[in-house]
């Protein structure tokens, strides 16, 4: 279960009253991680947790036990007007109710509430505010469990990334065709014998495919990787179940003896980039700054801007790392392109650090992931690449 002391202590600095978690069918991810047990449901459930007292649910009368065994007590309805009294008496007093919602929209990762729900609750009185903060704090933060597992995940994710570059430098060495899909299946290979958890199979891209930020190989679209080629490969996993946390990289490689100047010199860029997140994230812990993810975005995309490559970083800088289905979790993202992301990087979260620059020919994404240790600050948890691998 979530660390209900830190929610409530944030919800009562903040004026908060209730978090009212809404979920319709699996439309709220943040509803069954708060949960941690995820359940088949048909009808409408809520979880309240209160600023002061205990959560309890909101559940329909029609599958009490889908909600049944989460360690939180269950009221029951069974008709709309039911259902909308039980709503009112759980916002009863307060002005302030945050729910799984973003003003305009702003960030997608944190706007699960449809638009008629938001309307029924305000129409009960209160302000509806964003639950963006209160997700970092109850999900985001990882637990001690959570960070050992990452930390293996990236040794062995690395350890699958050397083992996939090797693949490639026998093949041209042999004279045995190696194709971006037979890359692909290689490492899907090497994560299953060693049992751990994909989410969906590695990026392989080559010269130009690499210069696609989400490019990914099929049997029926793929092309031979060959001398002179420039090579991205982007891969992840993790140790199964949702509590533990993926680790994920990027890498980039050359089948050749020496790097072409143009790759070298965006490579170059990239590295600088990467370098000057980590700096400015150390700088701030050592000078007890608080940052916010747009501004980390914001360090990387001032270094690529000043090299003339502006227009070729098409996505932001990182993605939260955390407990969750998924690779991308539900903390802070390091981000002033996609979105505006003011949420703070709070010690104890992860994130990858992954600029990059797309251009016709190829493109270059370093990626590293980090964690900001609560006692030590910020720690980077994967290798760093700093020369472009030759696969000769």
């Amino acid at each position: 279960m979530f660390d209900l002391q830190k929610i409530q202590d944030h919800m009562r600095a903040e004026g908060i009253g209730t978090w009212l978690v809404y979920d319709f069918r699996g439309s709220n991810p943040v509803f069954w991680q708060l949960l941690r047990e995820r359940r088949q449901t048909t009808r409408r459930v809520f979880l309240v947790i209160p600023a002061t007292g205990a959560p309890r649910l909101i559940g329909s009368m029609v599958e009490p036990e889908a909600l049944a065994g989460l360690g939180v007590d269950i009221t029951l309805y069974a008709s709309w007007v039911q259902m909308e009294t039980l709503l009112r008496d759980a916002v009863a007093g307060h002005a302030r109710v945050a729910m799984e919602y973003s003003p305009g929209g702003a960030l997608p990762i944190m706007s699960w509430v449809d638009g008629g729900t938001l309307e029924l609750v305000r129409s009960l009185g209160p302000e509806v505010v964003s639950s963006a903060d209160l997700c970092q704090i109850a999900l985001a933060v990882w637990s001690p469990e959570a960070q050992a597992s990452h930390c293996d995940a990236c040794r062995q994710v690395a350890e699958v990334k050397d083992a996939a570059f090797e693949h490639i430098r026998y093949g041209l060495a042999n004279h045995t065709a190696v194709s971006e899909f037979g890359v692909q299946e290689f490492i899907s290979a090497e994560f299953t014998r060693r049992g751990l958890d994909m989410d969906h199979p590695a990026i392989v891209g080559v010269n130009q495919n690499s210069g696609n930020p989400h490019y990914s190989p099929s049997e029926k679209n793929s092309v031979p990787i060959q001398h002179g080629d420039w090579v991205l490969i982007d891969l992840w996993a993790r140790h199964p179940g949702e509590q533990h946390v993926f680790g994920d990289i990027t890498w980039v490689g050359f089948s050749g003896s020496r790097v072409p100047e143009p790759q070298a010199a965006v490579f170059a860029v990239v590295r600088e980039a990467r370098d000057r997140v980590v700096e400015r994230l150390v700088e701030a812990w050592r000078e007890g700054e608080e940052l916010q993810g747009w501004q980390l975005d914001r360090v990387a995309r001032d270094v690529i801007e000043a090299h003339g490559y502006g227009e070729q970083y098409v996505h932001r800088t990182g993605h939260s790392l955390g407990p969750g289905p998924t690779v991308h979790a539900l903390g802070v993202n390091l981000d002033d392109l996609e979105t505006h992301d003011e949420r703070q990087i709070l010690p104890g979260t992860g994130f990858s650090v992954e600029p990059g620059v797309y251009l016709p020919e190829f493109g270059v994404r370093l990626e590293i992931n980090m964690y900001v240790n609560p006692e030590t600050g910020p720690e980077v948890t994967t290798p760093i690449q700093d020369e472009v691998v030759l696969l000769v």
